[in-house]
This record gives structure tokens, C-alpha cells and sequence, in this order.
């Protein structure tokens, strides 16, 4: 017999609408599947940003058996079901999918282990479809399955384990393969609930005209203490065993599940609100009682608190969903790695990250529509048993989504439960397509049958509304992470994405005034090192460190640097849709005179002090040294060394650095006049912000606006505008200067300027200078500011130099050299 014939035996061909229907929507999944798949395959290859790397190809052995699989199963339910719901097991198989390509490209021996329990759980729901559709079987012995479900659960206090070796035991397992009985406990929960409230609804036959229902719900009358009390023993007692076992999440969705049924099964609303108040009260006593609630409700309340530790999850996932933007990293591009279990309670940061808002919005609408189709299921159900079943799986599919997904983005306490479908694990894959089995055996019973009696919809249609304003809720709070919060969530110091990005896309240069490098990027995509060519001025140019993040100019130029401005849009735009990568970055040239700089550095050599030299008359920095330094070449080997070292090598002390200058303001200034707003923080491209000390008022001053004050008095009483970085190559273009922060202002006339530089001992010299000791407390501390005569505009020069010592010889003999490199005599 020919082999096609054979099949059209086995798998008559698809003509019915709902056939075709369901049909169009597996293969629009499967096209996205093959796209996403494509995608996984070349990631590497497009990361690097060259074809001579390793391609990943293990995930397509989860697509050929997904494909298979899905196709056996869409046609054993065009024969067994000819009349189910077409959008349920496209969904479920989207889901599904979706989720089993995430997990093969974080982890391919979890992926593996998924497409495993993949079969597993689509070959139950193939043999399911055998099992007749009333499901009576369930109503009929609806304890022994919740008794076996509590009995199961319960064996896990003693034999109990985990599959990663530590945390809270609720498997069972053995060689390698383990099952989470709460998992099972869930469906076995609703299937006793739905078959205990169904035996209260008191139906009479109706005629047997075709035109009317088939049970009339006119004599339904439900009681709220029968319905209560034994219900809420057996729920009571697998809500005892979770806790026991700390399974909070889950216990958190039995109660949610309890409530819903038992809301629509007794009509009365006064349910919902005490359920709600209970929930409450129980995470309150949750809070006192367990260290895992306090710790996930802190984390929820102000992650910002301990981003580091107890909230790092929850800050991570975050700045994943904000990393991905509108259209994501793409397929492989992103780092879901650094968010913990990305494979499980976080895989929706995953999908978020690397597939933006867009993806957001497509599985929320999915999971919706599931809600949806659910609802409709179960209203046109034929008897009240499979009524409550269908709502119930609804409940628990949709609203468990709601609960992970809220937790992921914030809008919820994290509870740790499974995303159906998408989250890694077979216990929750094999339930979640059980409930899809018995949503479809239920939709194709129901579809020609007149639906059980329903005289009032309003309980199905609040609860309908109230699923979907969860799933708005969800996006609504997704849009305002990926857009109006990313700026500040991708700033962050903590968020390693934009140094791991360094590594595949080449960095810009740091250049000094003669265009020799400081700092650049070496090696080829994907290996990319930075590396300091001139350590000395480590505390100026600082450093970006994918675990220790960024400072100095690496920090207030890092847009430049990394490409993300002064390039045109569209092409920044385009990088990013086919790479998840900004463009190569730009290098920048600071005003930095080599000499000079040599000259601060070696003068200081292990003094502790700063000295900053300036063009009094463009606001150029020339020279920025800053001693104890550190070399930026090694932060891995000596960071811990650093951040404890008492003198503060990582603070840029010309900079950032604070020190008295209360007699020098008196001496400088004798007219009493206000030495012009020096508590105010210099506007210069480098941060001059002191981490160590609180604001001390305008009496404490750094070493770089003390040279700012000396310049205005070289200038003639005009104060230049500060600037450390003067340009930034931009290809195809060259050299494009950048304007300074401020404007140069007049603040005193040049005689004035002359008056008061007259007024030292020195000022007939080419240099006026002033020093001072000051003490402060147990130290000293020796300042030296000069600058050309303000008559000299042709070299109009000004440095202060700051030594944390009694040593005003050292002072004047650096300034003595600096005075010889600065000054040449005119003609």
C-alpha cells in the first residue's frame, strides 16, 4: 500500500473550518518558531559581528520534535475532537514552543531535558483524547485523586530533595528524573472543588424539545456552609502541607483558585472580599514567620535598597526588560544570564530582553486570549461539573501567569511558582497540557450541545474582566519599565550589559592632546580588553569593568565611547535591529598636554595631593594628577585592596577631592569680596562629586576649583569655562569639537585682577602665586595656587597644586617646573 494512502487512513486530511482554522494558527506558530530558531542559529555569528565563530545548532533538534509532535497531535484531535475549541492548542503549542527554544538557548542540557518532558506530556494529551469526554470519571472519584495528590505531596517532607542541591526540598526523585507533586496538587485541587460544588447544583429535566436546555437551573439553591466547611478542610490540609514544605507560591495559588470557584459556586461576593483580607493577613503572618516572605516583600516594597544582595533578582530582571526596548536584542543576543534561574521563575525577563515590548505584548495577548476562550468554554459547557472545571483551569492557567509575570516586573511580590508552557520543568509542562486536554475534550462536547442552565453570566464575565485587567496591568507596567524607566535602569552602575557589550563591539579611544592613545579596545569581537596605556592617570580617565562598573571620563563620555551618540540616528537604529548592538563607538581627545601630565605625575610621585594645571584662557585642563593612584589595567587582581585602602586611591582628588581654603579665600580676596560662588560644582565632563564626605559648604574647595579661581585672575577676571574633553571623531566627518559645559563669565574688571595679584610679594614676577597652610584637625594640608600675570593674555596659564602635608618646599619646587614647561618668554 503506498505510503500516502497509508497516512490518509491514519490522518484523514483537515476540510472542517475549525480543522483549517486551527491548522493556519500551529503553522503560524511554527513559522515564528523557524524564525526564532534561525535566529538562535546565527546569533553568534551576528554578536561577533563575523562568520568565522561556532554556530549553535542543538535547539533544532527541540524544533524537528516539537514539529512532529504537534502535528501528530493536531491531527489525532481533527479526529477525536472534530468539534474543539480551534485556539486552545495553538496557544498551548506556541507557549510551549516559545518557551522550549528559550531554555535550549540558555541552557542546552536543560533544553534537552524539556523536550524530553515535552513528549512525555503531548503523548498523555494524545492518549487523553481516547478517554471519553464527560469526564464523569473525574466527578466520580474526585477524592481519591486529591487524597493521592496529598498523600504525594506529603511524601516530599520525608523524601523530599532538589534537583540543584540546595533550597527548599519539593521533589521527588530518582536517577535523574524528579516530579514536583504540588504541581499535580493544583489540578487535583480544582477537580475535586468542581466536582463537590457540581453536586449542589439540584437540576430538573427539562422537555426533550431540542430548543431548550437540556438542565434547567431553576431549583439551583446553594448553601454557603455546605459548601464551605469540607471544602475548606481539604483545601486547609494541602495548604498545611505546602507550608510545611514552604512552598509559598503555590499555596499562594491554591487560595486564589479556592476563591474563584467558590465565589462563582455560591454567588456570593462577599467571598472575594474575605478571601482578599485573608490573603493579606496571611502574607502578614507570613512576613513574621518565615524569612523567605520578609525577604521577597522587602525586595518587592524598595529593591533599590539592597540591589546587591536580597533584591538583586528582582533589580536584574528589571534592567533585562528595560535592556530590551521596543524590538528586543534579538534571538541569542542578549544576557538573560545575569538575571538568576533565567530558565525558570525569570524566564520572562529572558523573552522581555531579547525580544523586547513587541514580545511582551504578543505573549500577554496569547495568554489572554486563552483567558478568553477559556471563559467561553466554560459558559457553554453542557453540566455545571465541567462548567466549574473549565473556569477553574482557566483560573490556574492564565491567573498564575499573571502572578509570575507580575512578580518579574514588579508589580506583584515574587512568588517562584512556573510560567504554563513557557518555564522549565516537567512537572508543570505535563500539568499544564493535562489542563489543556481536559479545556478541549470540554469545548468539543459543548459545542453542538445546549449548555447547562445559566441564569446569571455576571460572576463568569467579572471574573473574565478581572483576568484581563491583570494581563493590561501586566503590560502597562512592562511599558514603563522598557521606556519611560530604562534611561535610569541602563545607567545603573550595576547593570554589567553595557561592559559585556564592550567585549563585542569596539570601544572608542581616550586621546590625549597629541592624539596618542590613553585607553583603547584590543583584540577582535567578542575577545575585546581594555587596556591603559598611561595608568598614572587612572583616577582622570577611570576605567569601565563589566562587575565594578565605570568612572572618570570612561563614565561621563561612555555615549560617545559606545556609539550611542553623535552618530545619526538611523544608523544607531540599524545596528540595533540587526546586531542588539550599538554601532562602533567613537574616540575622543582630551585636552591633556603628555608633558605636563608627566610632569604632575612625577612631581607627586607617592606624595598624596592633586594638581590641576589650566589655559586661563580657553578653560583647557592640561594636566589633572591625582596621588595615591591606581592602575586600571588590574582592578580584577586589586579591587578588594582598593576600596579599603585608607588613602582613597580611587577618588580622583583633583577633582573630586574637598579641602579648607578659608584663610586662603581671606588672603586672596582682602576686599571681602565673595570668592564667586565656589561652592558650586564646576560644569566639566568628569564627575567631580565627593563619594567619601558629605557637602561641606563654600568654605571646602577641590584642587580643580581653586585653579578655576586662579584662572579667572590670570584671564583679567574673566572665568573660563572648564574643559577636559575637546573633541570626538566621528567617521566619515573627523574631528567635531564639543562646546563647553558653561559660558566664560565676567566677574571683575582686569584692574581689579591687577590690584589684587599686586598686592603679593611676588606679582612683579612672570608667575603670581599664593600658598598656604592650613590645619585641619590632625592633618595638614599645604595649598600653592598660581598663574601668569593678567597682562599676559598671549600665555595666560593658572595650576593649584594640593599636598595632604606640611610641605611648602615640595610646592614651590613643582610649581617651579611647572612654571618652566608653561612659560616661553616672548620675543
Amino acid at each position: 500500500m503506498p505510503l500516502s494512502r497509508y497516512l490518509r487512513q491514519i490522518v484523514p486530511p483537515t476540510n472542517s473550518r475549525i480543522d483549517r482554522l486551527q491548522g493556519r494558527l500551529l503553522v503560524t506558530a511554527a513559522g515564528f518558531m523557524l524564525l526564532f530558531a534561525t535566529g538562535l542559529t546565527i546569533s553568534p555569528a551576528v554578536r561577533s559581528r563575523r562568520w568565522d565563530v561556532g554556530l549553535r545548532w542543538e535547539h533544532w533538534l527541540g524544533i524537528a520534535i516539537w514539529g512532529i509532535v504537534f502535528l501528530i497531535v493536531h491531527r489525532v484531535s481533527v479526529v477525536m475532537l472534530p468539534d474543539r475549541d480551534p485556539f486552545i492548542l495553538p496557544i498551548a503549542g506556541l507557549l510551549s514552543g516559545w518557551g522550549l527554544l528559550t531554555i535550549w538557548r540558555l541552557f542546552p542540557f536543560f533544553g534537552l531535558r524539556q523536550t524530553i518532558w515535552f513528549i512525555v506530556a503531548l503523548t498523555i494529551f494524545a492518549l487523553g483524547i481516547r478517554l471519553p469526554d464527560n469526564l464523569n470519571y473525574l466527578k466520580r472519584y474526585k477524592y481519591l485523586w486529591l487524597t493521592s495528590g496529598l498523600l504525594l505531596t506529603a511524601l516530599t517532607l520525608f523524601f523530599g530533595t532538589n534537583p540543584m542541591g540546595y533550597g527548599p526540598q519539593m521533589w521527588l526523585g530518582c536517577c535523574g528524573i524528579y516530579l514536583q507533586p504540588s504541581e499535580i496538587l493544583k489540578l487535583l485541587l480544582i477537580i475535586y472543588l468542581s466536582a463537590y460544588f457540581a453536586g449542589f447544583a439540584y437540576q430538573q429535566p427539562s422537555n426533550r424539545d431540542p430548543k431548550t436546555p437540556a438542565y434547567s437551573s431553576s431549583a439551583i439553591r446553594h448553601r454557603l456552609y455546605p459548601l464551605l466547611l469540607p471544602t475548606l478542610l481539604m483545601t486547609g490540609l494541602a495548604l498545611a502541607v505546602l507550608l510545611t514544605q514552604r512552598d509559598l507560591g503555590t499555596a499562594t495559588i491554591f487560595i486564589f483558585l479556592y476563591t474563584i470557584l467558590l465565589f462563582l459556586a455560591s454567588g456570593k461576593k462577599r467571598i472575594v472580599l474575605f478571601s482578599g483580607i485573608s490573603l493579606i493577613l496571611a502574607g502578614a503572618v507570613g512576613f513574621l514567620l518565615y524569612d523567605v516572605v520578609q525577604l521577597r516583600i522587602e525586595a518587592w516594597i524598595n529593591p533599590w535598597l539592597d540591589p546587591s544582595g536580597r533584591s538583586y533578582q528582582i533589580v536584574q530582571s528589571l534592567i533585562a526588560v528595560a535592556n530590551g526596548g521596543l524590538i528586543g536584542r534579538g534571538p541569542g543576543i542578549g544576557n538573560p544570564g545575569l538575571v538568576p534561574i533565567p530558565h525558570s521563575d525569570f524566564i520572562f525577563a529572558t523573552i522581555a530582553e531579547e525580544g523586547g515590548f513587541l514580545a511582551i505584548i504578543a505573549l500577554l495577548s496569547s495568554i489572554a486570549i486563552l483567558a478568553v476562550r477559556g471563559i467561553i468554554i466554560a459558559i457553554r459547557a453542557g453540566d455545571i461539573f465541567r462548567r466549574y472545571l473549565a473556569i477553574g483551569l482557566t483560573t490556574y492557567l492564565v491567573g498564575q501567569s499573571i502572578v509570575i509575570i507580575g512578580g518579574n516586573l514588579r508589580l506583584l511580590p515574587l512568588t517562584g511558582v512556573t510560567l504554563p508552557f513557557v518555564s522549565y520543568g516537567g512537572s508543570s509542562l505535563v500539568v499544564s497540557f493535562i489542563a489543556i486536554l481536559f479545556l478541549v475534550q470540554i469545548s468539543n462536547r459543548s459545542r453542538h450541545a445546549v449548555p447547562a442552565d445559566l441564569p446569571n453570566r455576571r460572576p463568569y464575565l467579572f471574573l473574565g474582566g478581572f483576568l484581563l485587567l491583570g494581563i493590561a496591568a501586566l503590560a502597562v507596567t512592562a511599558g514603563w519599565w522598557s521606556f519611560y524607566r530604562a534611561p535610569t535602569l541602563l545607567s545603573r552602575t550595576d547593570n554589567a550589559r553595557r561592559t559585556i557589550a564592550d567585549r563585542y563591539v569596539n570601544r572608542g579611544s581616550i586621546l590625549d592632546s597629541t592624539e596618542q592613545s590613553l585607553a583603547l579596545s584590543l583584540g577582535r569581537p567578542g575577545e575585546y580588553t581594555r587596556s591603559y596605556l598611561y595608568p598614572q592617570l587612572s583616577p582622570v580617565v577611570g576605567y569601565t569593568h563589566h562587575a565594578y562598573g565605570q568612572a572618570g571620563i570612561e563614565a561621563s563620555m561612555d555615549e560617545y565611547l559606545r556609539g550611542l551618540r553623535a552618530l545619526p540616528a538611523l544608523q544607531i537604529w540599524w545596528n540595533h535591529l540587526l546586531f542588539g548592538q550599538p554601532p562602533a563607538g567613537l574616540d575622543i581627545r582630551l585636552n591633556i598636554d603628555p608633558n605636563l601630565q608627566k610632569i604632575a605625575d612625577k612631581s607627586l610621585a607617592e606624595t598624596r595631593g592633586a594638581i590641576v594645571v589650566i589655559n586661563a584662557a580657553t578653560g583647557e585642563i592640561l594636566a589633572m594628577a591625582s596621588h595615591p593612584n591606581f592602575d586600571a589595567n588590574f582592578l580584577d587582581e586589586q579591587w578588594i585592596e582598593l576600596i579599603d585602602d585608607p588613602e582613597t586611591p580611587l577618588l580622583n582628588r583633583a577633582s573630586q577631592g574637598s579641602y579648607p581654603v578659608e584663610s586662603l579665600k581671606d588672603r586672596l580676596f582682602p576686599d571681602g569680596i565673595d570668592m564667586y560662588q565656589l561652592h558650586e560644582t564646576p560644569l566639566i565632563r568628569l564627575d567631580t562629586s565627593n563619594p567619601y564626605i558629605s557637602e561641606q559648604g563654600e568654605n571646602y574647595a577641590s584642587p580643580l576649583h581653586m585653579a578655576i579661581i586662579a584662572a579667572t585672575h590670570a584671564a583679567g577676571g574673566t572665568r573660563p569655562p572648564a574643559q577636559i574633553v575637546n573633541a570626538v571623531m566621528v567617521p566619515n566627518t573627523g574631528w567635531i569639537m564639543l562646546p563647553p559645559l558653561a559660558d566664560a563669565v565676567d566677574l571683575f574688571s582686569l584692574d581689579i585682577a591687577e590690584q589684587r595679584i599686586g598686592l603679593l610679594a611676588n606679582s612683579p614676577a612672570d608667575f603670581w602665586y599664593l600658598h598656604e597652610t592650613i590645619a585641619t584637625g590632625a592633618e595638614t594640608i599645604t595649598w600653592y595656587i598660581s598663574g601668569t600675570q593678567p597682562s599676559d593674555q598671549d600665555q595666560a596659564y593658572a595650576f593649584a597644586i594640593l599636598i595632604e602635608a606640611e610641605n611648602t618646599e615640595l610646592a614651590s619646587q613643582i610649581a617651579e617646573l611647572l612654571e618652566q614647561a608653561l612659560y616661553v618668554p616672548s620675543d
